[in-house]
């Protein structure tokens, strides 16, 4: 395998604590926050990122996300001192991207200014639904009125980018109602929504006890009345779950669709790393933050747990990423981020394209038809 050329690197940073598990939700988080943890775990966040230096070499960090959990139940000084010290280890781009997810159920007007200030330049706002009814059936902490005033703080704060996090397919929910809850959501958007059906994944409450969701025709119906209402407004689909208006991608989130690469750091993080010699390793933490901080009470945190992507497998995961931006990529991409060639690329798409379900790359642009971006699951299970 030839060497790539330099790949884009992102950070992605987590806090796994989150006021109370949401029963549909299969992300690391941890309830039993308390304030102390706040500063050993900064500490320990350091630490994760000195211990992968040799991976980020000189590369400059092109954006970082900082998700969880509930990161907004950190302080404006602790995600001051996060960030500066980020700054002390590595080189940062001009114009980085900084995103902080947020709950509006620990939203304060003040600590908002802090994360402003701090350094923070985009919020991601979990608000899942302007609904009381439906948010009270998600085991959400917040409710309708907590939401709206969450976003005006970020308005308030002096932030330009945020990103709205909405669901639909919730249960009982009509076409009309998920419409209503993207009307409340324009009415406050700085020109990012992630929008996204409700999916009931193993290891959650809701997968033990499924609540009654809406029937096919219905989450039809919601498809067609959302993707309406935002286009009216002005949003372009990019990505399978993401609508913004021209300008406003999360570039942090494009970098991962276009195969860059990630440093994770925190507990239960997950990384992609090219090193010099051309190998992509994928890396990992140990999910559980006893155990997380417990490594950081070493002399020096080691390295996370890595393995290499076959090359065999990296058309298949090249298609797993960039078939989900609805511009996809293109072909050079390929062979820029794994230093093989598109033939590889090609060769692996054989079935999706037949079936047209890829287009024809003749253009050299590598993405997904129509047809091909509503069956996306079955698309990228031809390449594995």
């Amino acid at each position: 395998m030839t060497l790539p050329l330099d790949v884009p690197v992102s950070l992605y940073v987590h806090l796994p604590w989150c006021e109370r598990k949401c029963p549909y939700c299969d992300f690391n988080s941890h309830e039993g926050f308390t304030e102390e943890l706040q500063a050993p775990y900064i500490k320990a966040l350091l630490a994760d990122l000195d211990s992968q230096a040799d991976w980020l070499g000189r590369r400059e960090i092109h954006s970082i996300f900082i998700g969880g959990g509930t990161p907004s139940l950190f302080s404006g000084e602790s995600i001051d001192s996060l960030l500066s010290g980020i700054a002390q280890r590595a080189r940062l781009s001009v114009g980085l991207e900084v995103t902080l997810e947020t709950n509006p159920g620990s939203a304060e007007a003040a600590r908002y200014r802090d994360y402003f200030q701090s350094g923070v330049t985009r919020l991601s706002v979990g608000v899942q639904s302007f609904d009381d009814d439906l948010l009270a059936q998600l085991g959400r902490v917040h409710n309708s009125a907590e939401a709206k005033q969450a976003l005006d703080f970020a308005d308030s704060a002096g932030f330009t980018r945020w990103n709205i996090d909405l669901m639909h397919g919730l249960p009982g929910q009509t076409a009309e109602g998920a419409a209503a809850d993207l009307e409340a959501a324009l009415l406050r958007s700085a020109g990012h929504i992630s929008w996204y059906q409700l999916t009931l994944e193993r290891n959650t409450a809701f997968w033990s006890n499924p609540p009654t969701l809406p029937d096919e025709d219905t989450l039809e119906a919601i498809q067609i009345a959302g993707e309406a209402t935002l286009y009216a407004a002005g949003f372009q689909q990019y990505e399978v779950s993401a609508h913004s208006l021209p300008g406003e991608e999360s570039r942090h989130n494009v970098n991962y669709w276009e195969f860059g690469d990630y440093l994770g750091i925190g507990a239960g993080a997950h990384g992609k790393v090219t090193r010099p010699d051309g190998t992509i390793l994928r890396s990992r933490r140990t999910r559980t933050p006893a155990d997380y901080l417990a490594l950081s009470a070493k002399s020096e945190m080691p390295a996370p747990t890595s393995t290499p992507i076959p090359p065999a497998s990296l058309p298949g995961e090249f298609a797993m990423n960039a078939l989900r931006l609805r511009r996809g990529a293109p072909l050079s991409t390929f062979s820029e981020r794994t230093g093989l060639s598109a033939d590889r690329l090609m060769e692996a798409a054989a079935v999706a394209i037949s079936q047209g379900w890829v287009a024809d790359p003749t253009n050299g642009t590598f993405v997904a038809t129509p047809m091909g971006y509503r069956f996306l699951d079955s698309v990228i299970a031809s390449f594995l």
